[in-house]
C-alpha cells in the first residue's frame, strides 16, 4: 500500500493539485500511519528525506487531530485494525451496562482491608465478579501499570506468567496474548488467552475494557487450555477530594473452559480478584519506599 499511497503524495507536487489541501492532508497522513506501523513490524528502514516531513497525529482519547490548523480529519486505520478497535469499544459498552444494573449482586469476600468482591448471575452467561478497592495511587498510575507497562505485571503479579502484547492499534487498543502461572497442586491447570485491550478516559475516569478475541496468526497453544475473557472492564475514579487515592471497580467475566466443574470455577475467580488488589498494593508500597529516604 505504501507506494501507492507514495505516488499519490508525489502526483500532488503538480500545480494542478496543490490547491487540494484535503487531498494533501490525507496523503502525508496517510504515509506516516503506514510508515509507523511499518516501523513498528521492522520492514523498513525510513529513507533520509522522512526525517524532514511532519506526520500529522491524532488524539487518542478524542480521535481529533493534536494541531486542528494542520489537518481537518483524524488519520484513518486499517478495515482489519477497525475490527479491533470496535470490540473493544463494544466490550467497554457491554461491561458498563452489566455494572450499571444495581440489582442482584450478592457479596463472596470482604477483605480486612476493605476490599469487597461480589457476583450476580446473568442468563445466557453465568456468574460475573465485581472487585470493588481503594488504592493508594492516582487513577493516571494505575492506568500505567495496568495498561501501558501491561506486559510487566508478571514481575508483581505472580498469577502472571507472561504478558506479550502481539499488536498495537494507536495508543487505546492493543492485542494481547496473557499465560496464567501455575498454581499450587495445579487444580485448575495453566491457561492462556488471547484478548483485545481497550481503554478510554472520560473527564477524571478511565476505562480500561476487554474482550477474548481471535488473531489468525496466534492459534491456541500447545499444552495450555484456551480460555475466553467475556466483557470485562476496569474503571478507575478519583476519590473524592483524595488526590493520591483511587476507587478501582473490575467486572470479570470469564470462561476458563475445560473440563472443571462451576464450583471450583466460581470460587477460584472471586479469589483471583482478592488476590490481585494484595499484589497491586505491594507493588504501590514498594513504590512509595524510595521516596521516603
Amino acid at each position: 500500500m505504501l507506494p501507492a499511497i507514495v505516488k499519490l503524495c508525489c502526483g500532488i507536487s503538480y500545480q494542478h493539485f496543490r490547491s487540494m489541501t484535503g487531498l494533501q492532508q490525507r496523503a502525508v497522513a496517510a504515509i506516516g500511519q503506514e510508515i509507523n506501523l511499518m516501523q513498528r513490524g521492522s520492514q523498513i528502514t525510513l529513507p533520509n528525506w522522512a526525517s524532514h516531513v511532519q506526520w500529522i497525529k491524532a488524539n487518542s482519547h478524542t480521535g481529533k487531530p493534536e494541531n486542528e490548523g494542520t489537518i481537518s480529519t483524524p488519520m484513518t486505520l486499517r478495515e482489519e485494525e477497525l475490527v479491533y478497535v470496535n470490540q473493544g469499544k463494544e466490550a467497554l459498552k457491554k461491561a458498563l451496562e452489566i455494572l450499571q444494573d444495581k440489582d442482584g449482586w450478592k457479596r463472596e469476600i470482604l477483605e480486612e482491608s476493605g476490599d469487597v468482591v461480589l457476583s450476580k448471575t446473568l442468563p445466557g452467561t453465568g456468574k460475573v465478579f465485581r472487585l470493588e478497592a481503594v488504592l493508594d495511587a492516582t487513577p493516571e498510575e494505575l492506568y500505567d501499570d495496568l495498561f501501558v507497562k501491561v506486559e510487566e505485571m508478571n514481575q508483581w503479579n505472580p498469577d502472571v506468567k507472561q504478558i506479550k502484547i502481539l499488536k498495537h492499534i494507536g495508543q487505546d487498543t492493543m492485542v494481547t496474548h496473557e499465560v496464567s502461572a501455575e498454581t499450587a497442586g495445579n487444580l485448575v491447570g495453566q491457561r492462556d488467552f488471547v484478548s483485545v485491550r481497550h481503554c478510554c478516559k472520560q473527564k477524571s475516569c478511565i476505562y480500561l475494557a476487554g474482550a477474548a478475541t481471535h488473531l489468525e496468526a496466534f492459534p491456541p497453544q500447545k499444552g495450555f487450555v484456551r480460555a475466553q475473557d467475556g466483557p470485562m472492564c476496569i474503571i478507575l475514579q478519583p476519590l473524592g477530594e483524595e488526590k493520591k487515592k483511587c476507587q478501582l471497580t473490575w467486572l470479570l467475566n470469564m470462561d476458563l473452559k475445560g473440563w472443571l466443574p462451576k464450583s471450583i470455577v466460581n470460587q477460584v475467580l472471586p479469589q483471583a480478584q482478592a488476590d490481585f488488589t494484595k499484589h497491586l498494593r505491594k507493588r504501590l508500597s514498594a513504590r512509595l519506599v524510595p521516596l521516603q529516604h
